[in-house]
Formats: C-alpha cells, structure tokens, sequence
C-alpha cells in the first residue's frame, strides 16, 4: 500500500463488454494495481433481437469503478486520466438523455440494439445493394452489425421512435458523453461502424439520402455527431460532478474519448517495444466474437474485409476489421450439441470452471510433451459460422457446418468437436490473414488478447492452424490497458498514443508454427475447412 500512496499518476479505464461492465487501476507504466467487474443484463428474442439497457449499463459501470479503485488502494487525486471502450452498440435517447424503447415500445429501457442483433439485415442487403462508394471503405459490403441498417430498422419500424430521438449513438460515445457531458463523438467508432469519413473528416449526405435515412443528413447530422475527435483527445471540461460523485473521483479529472473494445484491445497490445509496431502486427481479440485489426502506412482496400478506416485504432494509420460474429461464443454453441455436455459441464462446475477452459485442460493433460493438439480432432471438421462470416467472405447468411460426428457420447468424442472447433477458429483467421496479404497487407505476428484465447495450448493450436507466429501481451487484461492508455493521453501523462503503447505495453510469450507433420495435417484440415465453408455457403445462398 506505501508504494501505491507514494506513486503519483494512476490511470482509469472501463471496459464495457458484451455481458458485462470492467474498471481497472493502472500504473503509467501499464501495470494493473486494482480491478472489477459487474454483470449487465441482456434481452434476447427469437434469433436476432438482443437488446440492452443505457441505464442498467451505467449502473454496472459504477460500480465497477467503486471496486476497482478500492482494490487498488489509490487515491481519487492520483486518479490522472479516465480512458472508456465499449461494445459497437446503438444507444437511442429521448430529451435529457431518457432512453427510447428499441424494440417492445412496453421496455422503454432497453434502448440499446446491441452489435449481434441482426433484425436488420433485409436493410443492410438493401443498403448493399446500392453500391454506393461509401461501402468500399467497410469492405464493399456493409454488416446489419453496423450502425446505418440499424437506423433504417428503426426508421421504418419503429418510426416514432425514430423521430423522437434526440441523439443516436454508438455506446462508447453514450459513457464518455454520461461521464463528460461532452457529445463530441471518437473518430474510431463513427468511421468503424457509422460510415463516416475520416480521411474527409466528413459525412457524406449523398451516402444516407440514397439509402433512405435523408433526415440525419437534412439535419446536419446533428442526432448522429457533428464534432468527431481522436481517440485520447480531452473531452468537455472532465469528469462532472455528478459523474465523479458515483464513481468517488474528484470532479474535473480529464476524460478521453474512446474506441470500440476490440479496439482497445490493440492498442493495448500492438505497439509493445521492441515489436516491430504496429504495422507488423495484427491485433486479435478473441472473446466472444472475435476481431482482427492490421494497421497500414497507406490504404489497403480487401474485399469482404471491413475498412480501410482512417485513423480509426492507431493514430495516423489505415485499419482493416476483421473478424467473425461468435468466436468464443461459437465454441460454447458448439458443444452444447454433444451427448456428453451436461456430464461435463458438471465437473467443470466442481472445478469452478467454464465447460470450454475445462476441456482445454483435458487436451493439455492428453498431450503429454507433445505440442500438437489438431491431431485430437481426429476426423472431425467445424466450421463455426453460426452467425455467418463477418470476414472474409461478408456472408451473414452461412451457417455452421459439422462433419466426421459419429455416435460416440464419451469425453473424448467432446474433445474431438472442442478441438475441431478451435481449428475452424483458426482457420477462418488464416483466410482473413492470408485475404489481407493477397491485397498488400501482409503481418509479421498475431497478438492475441480476450478471454477464450488465454491457453497455451489454444495460442500454439491457432499459431499452427495459421502459419502465423502467435504473441501474447504481458497485461492480463490488455483491453481495460488500452482504455487506460487513452485516459493517460487525455491526462497529459503520456503525450501521444503511440508513446504510450510504448511505454505501457510488453509482450509476455511468443508461440511459432510447428513445421513438418504439424502444418501438413493443418494444410490439409485448412483444405478440407475451405470446402465445406464453400458448400455452407452455397446451401444459404441459393
């Protein structure tokens, strides 16, 4: 506790996930000295509608932050910079921030579709269809996880409420705005996930009246942002005074805007010292979706890959996204189909673990000295596209393919699918890979982050299912560091991104492609992989 009362600068940052809200304390050199989580609830209806609460979200921020900064020892005064990451989401709000109802008009409080609801994917092939220019920078076609189909949803289905609102926005600006009472949006999620422009530093009005939402560009685009700043910059005057009361910090304490979680995640872990930066690396977050980012000096332009966005992670740079829907939440889905699910979602409660991490210790005990785990797949072949293929293929209507399932019900059939399933992982990530090389971006190393991703075993699997050398940060939670990151250029602690990934981010272990037998099986799996991808795909779109 002395050397934490002794430091002088901490840095704060927030995490809002998918099903849950996180905090955490840094040191400016990006150590974590205190952290916290709180659970957010999720609505769900039929197959496509997942909805959110603002409120219930705010909640859960709060007392994330509480936790985290009581665990950590620290001072509210040493708190120097606040840094926020959020899920893609679409927050509506009413006059003085109320929140409008999304969907069911009888919840008004679930005003939040969140970025897996895909109601609007007639939309989004509707925008598509318009082969307006704007589209080439999100890959030629535009995901009903993006910002603009869910608006014409809400347009033509909801359209009182659509008329009503005051502001739209994506969830990272709705904290940092809560926070700061600054409604200046971050270039990262507007040109990520709401077309803008940034190497116009523009809207293009032409882009909504021809897909049918005129009103935002009549307006002057003022429910949707109509001051669009960097990642880090300073926000309003700071923390108000009522946003500091709830989270026990002291009123004025700098604000950055912020970036998208996936986003986060590179920046904190693509520009470690001594790793090439952040051009030789491409940032992988595997959670429960998955998003790869690879930053370029100039654009690249990859079909089926979203991007290139200016600006949007690394400062200065072009990224491209990629990524799949379920990744994480692919595997869970995955092994619910095996006869031996419930047997083995019981021990793994014994021992106070996820079905999945379980099963990875099972395969870390059945291969002994050996390192290759794709041979415990045997002859079983996943594609885990339950959600369709964000990348590369930009294909929301293929579904997930499984082969080679005889009528075993024991553990080792299950770790076969679970391992089969982890190879799909990685293969899918091998063509987005190898989809950005054939256009001009090609990547030295993989950097993974996310919480499915934390094995050794499944960090070595992916690095031999991709031919790619797989690095790992040494931050524990190197999402919450780069919200963190954020803050400490906000603060003036740090005084520019690149300089803080730097000086606050290492990576910890790097796992290279086994050679010989590893990569023929491999080559030969991918094969296999990239033909039943072809069929699925096929069967949805004919």
């Amino acid at each position: 506790m002395t050397n934490l009362i002794a430091a002088e600068s901490y840095l704060l940052g927030i995490d809002v996930g998918t099903g849950s809200a996180r905090a955490g304390v840094f040191t400016a050199d990006g150590r974590m000295v205190g952290t916290d989580k709180c659970p957010t609830r999720i609505f769900r209806e039929g197959g496509t509608i997942v909805e959110q609460s603002s409120a219930d979200i705010w909640q859960a921020v709060v007392k994330s932050v509480r936790g985290a900064i009581t665990a950590s020892g620290v001072r509210p005064e040493q708190i120097k910079g606040i840094g926020f990451d959020a899920t893609c989401s679409l927050v509506v709000l009413g006059d003085n921030g109320a929140p409008l109802p999304v969907g069911d008009p009888n919840h008004p409080e679930r005003n939040i579709m969140v970025w897996m609801d895909h109601r609007a994917l007639e939309q989004a092939e509707r925008i598509n269809a318009t082969g307006h220019r704007v589209l080439d920078y999100v890959g030629g076609r535009i995901s009903p996880e993006m910002e603009t189909p869910k608006l014409l949803w809400l347009k033509e289905n909801r359209p009182e409420v659509f008329a009503e609102a005051w502001q739209f926005m994506d969830l990272t600006d709705f904290l940092t705005w809560r926070a700061s009472g600054d409604l200046a949006r971050s270039v990262c999620t507007v040109t990520c996930k709401w077309t803008y422009m940034a190497q116009e530093d523009s809207w293009d009005a032409d882009y909504f009246k021809t897909v049918g939402l005129d009103e935002l560009a009549n307006e002057g685009f003022k429910r949707i942002g109509t001051n669009i700043v960097a990642a880090g910059s300073a926000l309003g005057a700071g923390i108000t005074p009522q946003a500091a009361n709830e989270f026990g910090l002291v009123p004025g304490t700098p604000v950055a805007a912020g970036l998208i979680d996936a986003h986060a995640g590179g920046i904190g872990s693509v520009g470690a010292k001594g790793g090439g930066g952040a051009e030789a690396n491409l940032a992988y977050v595997f959670g429960t979706s998955s998003c790869t980012m690879t930053s370029t000096k100039d654009p690249v332009f990859v079909p089926g890959v979203w991007g290139p966005y200016y600006s949007a992670m690394v400062p200065g740079l072009w990224l491209n996204e990629g990524g799949q829907s379920a990744a994480g939440a692919a595997i869970d889905h995955l092994l619910e189909f095996h006869p031996h699910a419930s047997e083995a979602h019981a021990e793994a409660a014994r021992d106070e673990q996820s079905l999945p991490a379980w099963l990875a210790g099972r395969v870390e005990m059945r291969l002994g000295d050996g390192q290759d785990a794709g041979v415990l797949a045997g002859n079983v072949h996943v594609v885990p596209e339950f959600l369709g293929n964000r990348a590369p293929h930009a294909d929301p209507h293929t579904r997930a393919v499984i082969a080679g399932v005889g009528m075993e019900r024991d553990l080792d059939s299950l770790i076969a699918l679970y391992v089969a399933g982890l190879c799909g992982i990685g293969y899918g990530l091998r063509q987005i890979v190898e989809a950005q090389a054939s256009a001009g971006a090609p990547v030295e190393r993989i950097v993974i982050s996310g919480g499915a991703g934390r094995s050794d075993m499944i960090r070595q699997l992916l690095a031999d299912a991709t031919g790619v050398e797989i690095a790992a940060p040494s931050a524990e939670e190197p999402v919450l560091l780069g919200s963190a990151i954020l803050g400490s250029v906000a603060g003036g602690v740090h005084p520019d991104i690149h300089r803080a990934m730097e000086k606050m981010s290492t990576f910890s272990s790097r796992y290279e492609p086994q050679s010989g037998e590893v990569r023929q099986l491999h080559d030969s799996r991918f094969k296999i992989f990239d033909q039943l991808q072809s069929v699925a795909r096929q069967a949805a779109n004919r």
